[in-house]
């Protein structure tokens, strides 16, 4: 990095928000294949939220691939910049005090590592949507699997690219016999149990 840049500090620090906010922000970590139902979750977690007046937004891995990573393959070099650049804005919304969900299949181990550690392990809860394979082909409506298994889509993550599961993730729901409302209610009240983050 050039040495002629220098953090900006501001007047408005993050006590500063979470006194006026009422909430302490927290990084909500969705990992999981394809079609296991990680968005669904978020998405049904994020009303519950937002129903309870928490500040919120929800990072999902198709819309940032419209905008911010538009410019990035599925190549192993490329996914990991993507989940670098997500990260890096999942933090940034940190320090705004949000409770920022974030849903991506992030098949890497070490990339989520890294987000947790410049969160900070108290700010950042890692939710495995675990989910058999053959469950997931099954619910795939846009036929992503079919054609990755017909070799029309490289480096589809779980055919002809690695998922490194989590080994100690703080939620794991198995999505093939939990329902969405289920999983929903399983972080909820996982987030309630930390009275450091919701007040």
């Amino acid at each position: 990095m050039d040495k002629n840049i220098v953090w900006q500090d501001t007047k408005i620090t993050l006590s500063d928000r979470e006194r006026q906010m009422k909430q302490k922000g927290l990084i909500i970590w969705f990992t999981g294949l394809s079609g296991s139902g990680k968005s669904t979750i978020a998405i049904e977690l994020e009303k519950r939220l937002y129903q309870k007046r928490y500040f919120t937004y929800l990072l999902d891995g198709d819309n940032i691939r419209h905008g911010l990573s538009r410019d990035l393959s599925f190549s192993p070099q490329d996914r990991e910049e993507n989940i670098r650049r997500i990260g890096e804005v999942a933090c940034l919304f940190l320090d705004a005090n949000l409770i920022t969900i974030a849903s991506f299949i992030s098949p890497y181990k070490k990339d989520r590592k890294q987000i947790r550690e410049k969160a900070g392990k108290e700010r950042f809860v890692e939710i495995f949507v675990d989910c058999p394979l053959e469950v997931c082909e099954q619910r795939d409506v846009k036929g992503l699997y079919k054609m990755a298994r017909e070799g029309k889509i490289s480096n589809f993550t779980g055919i002809s690219a690695p998922y490194e599961k989590p080994e100690n993730p703080e939620i794991r729901i198995n999505s093939s016999m939990e329902t969405v409302e289920e999983g929903a209610e399983k972080i909820y009240a996982y987030m309630q149990s930390l009275d450091h983050f919701l007040k």
